[in-house]
């Protein structure tokens, strides 16, 4: 197999516009790998994320003729017993941006490459390399309107590739290897059975749901995207802060799990946005994509981006983590109606509108004075698009110790936010419908309710829906003044 590529998959689980399989495919026959590295991960992988995760390689192994080899350890180990045992000579790969897959990436190409192995790695994930879209000075950008602005005005997204003409994928007959210092008989994924061993989505208890809710496929990126433009871009800019709305694309655990890249995104988007007459409705869309590649900008900038405060001084924020509060606002019991639907939404559905999340983390933050680590963390969890990137900087943001945050004294008010953003209570009761029968003015201050409306509704505040974990004024007094005594440093 002296002219065969392996081509190692990761976060691009999709066969158009990805470059290692391109180019491989370009040189010959190739072999499609993909390996569960259950040995470095960090975070560790959550268990929404992990269920996407393996319902998009069984439709990555069906796109493939089922002849993905499914590994489970560490790839640094595996990739060059696999190319030694197999005597292939080249090997390709999308980069990832996480700080510990590049030092372990960057290692094992060198290894590879002492041992005369042809190795190519490839941009498969952004829309620009993070070290690309510098300032003049050679410094990464800190603040996100300038960022966009330099990278709108003076950078081109590249075309997206197509999808390979063909696939000539190497068979595999009787190939053993020896993995781990156990000899392994190599077979490709036929019947799924091997992606269905690997240790993804099996213990998380909510897989019944999720099933119903979601179409897991590149081809059905494709045509979420597509419905997405035709129907809902004019009234995305105004309509994607109204959680009660379907006026996002819902993309992104697509676009997490490499499912669809975002320059096949960008250039879809352009070219219908220049055909319609949409240029200025595109572009609040195009934007959210550029604050993505912000955020990898920082988590390749910041390695520790998931657990360390961008801003010193929050080393010394006194938090007050008191684990029967976080599980409170978990199970979305906080007697707050926005914060509880949201929570609700995300245990549901693994996803919560970004509007919501915001005020979710804030409530946490600042009103609970919980550490936003571990606010993180349970997204991490529970989002089926949980990004390292992105949900890293914008908890950060929102508690105010990150890059370009949101300050600290800006508290989201949940009941404003409740009024301004669902004011009929849609969302509310949607997902919180022991709230469904009250009247508009109170579903978002149920604790208001009069003694009238009460009885009439045979609703009882703080029996049927619990009362306000904390009052909302004192809390954000109390958060002030925490974060007004912390030192300078």
């Amino acid at each position: 197999m002296t002219d065969t590529t392996l081509v190692w998959f990761r976060q691009d689980l999709r066969l158009d516009d990805n470059p290692a399989l391109y180019h491989a495919c370009q040189q010959g026959s190739i072999i499609p790998v993909y390996i569960l590295d259950d040995t470095t991960t960090f975070p560790a992988q959550g268990s929404a994320a992990a269920w996407w995760l393996q319902q998009s390689l069984l439709a990555l192994s069906a796109s493939l003729d089922d002849k993905l080899i499914v590994l489970n350890g560490n790839p640094a180990t595996l990739l060059p017993e696999l190319l030694a045992a197999l005597q292939c000579q080249h090997i390709t790969w999308n980069r990832c941006y996480e700080g510990w897959r590049i030092e372990r990436d960057s290692r094992l190409k060198s290894a590879l490459k002492d041992e005369g192995y042809s190795v190519e790695s490839y941009n498969g994930s952004l829309l620009w390399e993070p070290w690309q879209t510098k300032k003049q000075d050679g410094d990464y950008y800190r603040v996100f309107t300038p960022f966009y602005r330099h990278v709108r005005s003076q950078l081109a997204v590249s075309q997206p590739l197509p999808r390979p003409a063909s696939l000539d994928i190497a068979a595999l007959v009787n190939a053993t290897v020896n993995l781990g210092g156990s000899p392994t008989r190599l077979t490709q994924c036929q019947g799924k059975k091997a992606i269905q061993a690997l240790p993804l989505g099996s213990a998380i208890g909510w897989e019944a749901k999720l099933h119903g809710l979601w179409d897991i496929s590149e081809r059905d990126a494709g045509k979420l995207l597509e419905t997405f433009l035709e129907k809902t871009l004019d009234a995305y800019e105004n309509g994607r802060d109204v959680p009660a709305d379907n006026a996002t694309s819902l993309l992104s655990p697509y676009l997490q799990a490499g499912l669809i890249s975002p320059r096949r995104i960008w250039q879809t988007t352009q070219a219908h946005a220049l055909s319609a007459g949409k240029e200025n409705a595109a572009e609040a869309f195009l934007r959210e994509l550029i604050w993505r590649e912000f955020a990898f900008c920082q988590l390749y900038r910041l390695p520790e981006l998931a657990t360390e405060p961008v801003n010193e001084k929050f080393r010394y924020f006194p938090w007050q983590s008191n684990a029967t509060q976080q599980k409170q606002w978990q199970r979305g019991e906080t007697g707050i109606p926005l914060v509880d639907a949201g929570m609700r939404e995300l245990w549901e559905t693994g996803y919560m509108h970004n509007r919501v999340r915001m005020v979710a983390a804030s409530f946490l933050i600042k009103n609970l004075l919980q550490p936003w680590q571990d606010g993180r963390a349970w997204f991490d969890d529970c989002l089926i698009d949980a990004c390292p990137a992105n949900n890293s900087m914008n908890w950060q943001w929102v508690a105010g110790c990150g890059i370009d945050a949101a300050p600290y004294f800006r508290i989201f008010n949940p009941v404003r936010q409740s009024q301004r953003f669902d004011p009929s209570g849609d969302y509310i009761r949607r997902w919180v419908p022991e709230l469904s029968n009250l009247p508009g003015k109170y579903i978002h201050e149920p604790w208001l309710l009069p003694d009238r409306i009460a009885k009439e509704t045979g609703f009882t505040p703080g029996k049927d829906y619990p009362s306000p974990m904390v009052n909302l004024k004192a809390s954000r007094e109390q958060a002030l003044e925490a974060f007004r005594l912390l030192p300078n440093v």
